[in-house]
């Protein structure tokens, strides 16, 4: 079901699944000219970082962003738009949202790939601490899929949820210290902002992917144990609310 997913947001494009590919190499170019040339934008104050560089650090916490906001505003239509398998048969209605997770992984993937051959093009080296990015990434994908079956039920029964969902996602994205780094903010807004867990996600896989350090292990154990109580959450209310669909949809 992942496969068709993929397979049909390029059915009828003419160079199909090359767009996985060319669609984040052109953001990241256009994120180079707006940032670095436009801008002239600096991660960390230095006035010797090059053009590429800002651009580098903001893909790669879009990369893990847009992993999220595509899992989550999704959601709300996910029953709706699968009415059939309400209806007609018996289907494991829980793996609808492990569907669009594998997709938005795949596409995640993609992305990666172009940002790592970026990093060998300009600094003709790779940190080897991407390895850990998958280990990074799960408490990610644990919270995700757990908002996604919370949204998935809720929106079923409140049709408004989906429009909710994306405003929420457009104000998370300048929330989630994506265009500057936290430590740019007076120590009280940092504090704040620590509460949404992607700020912490995003940082660490810039750690692993950009800067070549370890993780906070400390605060990804604490993510980690969040994210699964999300996860737990999100799949108990989903499976609590389900006799209700078909009668609603």
């Amino acid at each position: 079901m992942t496969k068709r997913e993929i397979a049909s947001r390029y059915r009828g494009s003419l160079i199909g699944g090359a767009w996985s590919f060319i669609y984040p190499l052109l953001m990241l170019a256009i994120y180079t000219f707006v940032f670095s040339v436009v801008f002239k934008s600096r991660w960390g104050g230095d006035q010797n970082e090059s053009k590429t560089e800002f651009a580098i650090i903001l893909f790669a916490g879009m990369i893990v962003y847009n992993i999220f906001s595509e899992v989550v505003n999704r959601a709300p239509n996910l029953i709706i738009t699968n009415a059939n398998f309400v209806k007609k048969v018996v289907f494991p209605l829980e793996i609808l949202p492990w569907v669009d997770l594998g997709a938005s992984l795949f596409h995640a993937a993609a992305s990666l790939l172009v940002l790592l051959g970026v990093q060998l093009l300009f600094k003709a080296t790779l940190p080897w601490t991407v390895l850990l990015l998958p280990l990074v990434i799960l408490p990610l994908i644990m919270f995700s899929i757990g908002l996604a079956w919370f949204l998935a039920s809720i929106g079923v029964f409140v049709r408004d949820i989906g429009q909710i969902t994306s405003v929420i996602t457009t104000i998370l994205m300048f929330l989630s210290a994506l265009f500057y780094p936290i430590t740019a903010l007076p120590p009280e807004y940092q504090s704040w902002l620590r509460f949404n867990p992607l700020v912490s996600i995003i940082s660490q896989s810039r750690k692993v992917l950009v800067f070549a350090l370890y993780p906070d292990w400390n605060e990804w154990t604490i993510l980690f144990c969040i994210s699964l109580l999300v996860a737990y959450s999100g799949f108990w209310w989903f499976q609590k609310v389900r006799k209700g669909f078909a009668d609603v949809i």
